[in-house]
């Protein structure tokens, strides 16, 4: 476990600390970086327990001693550098083409965001003739799309339908809880514009921990 000053970041944070700093260390070599405020190992351990932990940044420069735009400048640094290792969603489409079927499910991050029918997600599986498992928020949804039955008096196949259904879609409820596991995600509190980057960046730190 690799604490820092208010806290600790996850047990298994220490490889996820190596590896960032792996990369911002192949960075600063890119650019040339003479010097820095913070060397690479601590600018790591910054992003993590701000990912991890959710903390502000003035909590997080008061932790470090450094100042708060350090610490924010720091922190944007190693997210955009993990969230350009994150598939893209072609890149996606093409893993799970060898897969039985696709769990489709989103989350609510407390910020306003468009609604699912307008990301365009469901019309590439459906042009792509994936199988996809959803909640019951995507009825109407079409193609290849499955839902649940809705109704409390259901006959007796329709509710197995939707044991199995729950079922096969508990894998992604799971994966949503393990994202959530990471607090920043609880409560943002950036520009709707860095969402998706921060998403990204946790999501390559998660499958980096779990590899």
């Amino acid at each position: 476990m690799i604490p820092h000053r208010r806290g600790a970041v996850s047990p298994y944070d220490t490889t996820s600390s190596t590896s960032v700093t792996g990369q911002l260390t192949a960075r600063r070599r890119e650019i040339g970086t003479r010097w820095r405020r913070l060397p690479a190992a601590r600018q790591a351990l910054l992003a993590l327990a701000h990912l991890r932990c959710g903390d502000t940044y003035a909590q997080l420069a008061a932790g470090f001693g450094i100042g708060i735009a350090t610490a924010f400048r720091s922190i944007r640094e190693a997210v955009d550098i993990l969230a350009t290792l994150a598939p893209s969603l072609a890149e996606a489409i093409k893993a799970i083409r060898a897969k039985a079927f696709v769990i489709l499910d989103g989350t609510l991050l407390p910020i306003d965001r468009i609604a699912a029918r307008q990301h365009g997600i469901i019309e590439v599986l459906a042009e792509e003739g994936l199988r996809c498992w959803a909640d019951k928020a995507y009825q109407g949804a079409g193609g290849t799309v499955r839902v649940p039955f809705r109704g409390r008096r259901l006959k007796r196949w329709k509710r197995r339908h939707n044991t199995t259904h729950a079922k096969i879609r508990c894998l992604g409820e799971q994966a949503m809880a393990t994202l959530k596991g990471w607090r920043l995600l609880r409560k943002l509190r950036c520009s709707t514009n860095r969402i998706t980057d921060v998403v990204k960046a946790v999501l390559v730190l998660h499958h980096h921990a779990s590899a």
